[in-house]
């Protein structure tokens, strides 16, 4: 690999060709609510700058430098954030919209706290979504394991494992935030339990039948309401 990059920055490609629909907004139009075109942009950075390093590295006539700039860890760092950050769109938005939901129900606030995603949770999305990225890291091992006549090509092979790997992480963020539908519509569909209104309905119109039995001198009146029997009497 070194030998590859010995010749300078000639040799060190620009990424935006290799990375394809990744650098278009036009054409990576949102597939999903979650709004991801910001990460995408971070992603893309990232990977910009590593190129940019890279190529003064290698016109400084540091090859190994070059080569480690657009290594395995540098892609792999810069897909792991990227994922991250989806990650936690995801569970934000699940979160949000179980609020929402909560709102519109009137749900307490304490029985929401229950149901919102705790750090496990959040974890395993992240598994999942990390998923997308399996043939992206062949791709990586590729690319460290290239020889220098193979090298820009095993390079152009990342990028365009990583559009791919984007493309699955982006589907298989529509469809983690899709999962929560039914939940939401749970929480939204919520009403607080009616019984125990009906009880106190109950028991006050029984109280109040009582009562009248006794003031209107139907019932024996006990001792506890002689008082008020012969106050309302007496009027």
């Amino acid at each position: 690999m070194s030998e590859a990059l010995r010749a300078g920055a000639g040799v060190v490609p620009e990424l935006g060709p290799l990375l394809g629909r990744l650098t278009d907004s036009a054409v990576m139009a949102p597939r999903t609510s979650l709004g991801l075109d910001d990460i995408r942009y971070a992603l893309v950075t990232e990977l910009f700058e590593l190129g940019a390093k890279a190529r003064a590295l290698a016109a400084s006539g540091d090859a190994a430098g070059a080569a480690s700039a657009l290594g395995r860890r540098g892609w792999l760092e810069a897909w792991e954030r990227a994922v991250s950050a989806v990650a936690q769109r995801v569970a934000d938005r699940a979160d949000a919209r179980l609020r929402a939901a909560a709102a519109e129900s009137r749900m307490p606030a304490k029985q929401v706290g229950r149901l919102l995603l705790d750090e496990e949770e959040r974890r395993s999305i992240g598994l999942r979504l990390g998923v997308a990225g399996g043939p992206f890291v062949v791709a990586l091992d590729a690319l460290e394991a290239a020889g220098s006549a193979g090298w820009q090509d095993a390079l152009g092979h990342v990028a365009r494992r990583l559009e791919v790997a984007w493309d699955a992480l982006v589907h298989d963020a529509a469809q983690e935030e899709a999962a929560w539908n039914g939940e939401v519509d749970r929480v939204r569909a919520w009403r607080r339990a009616r019984w125990p209104l009906w009880i106190i309905t109950a028991a006050v119109l029984a109280a109040a039948i009582y009562l009248g039995l006794v003031l209107g001198g139907f019932v024996t009146v006990p001792a506890l309401l002689r008082p008020l029997a012969d106050y309302w009497w007496s009027r």
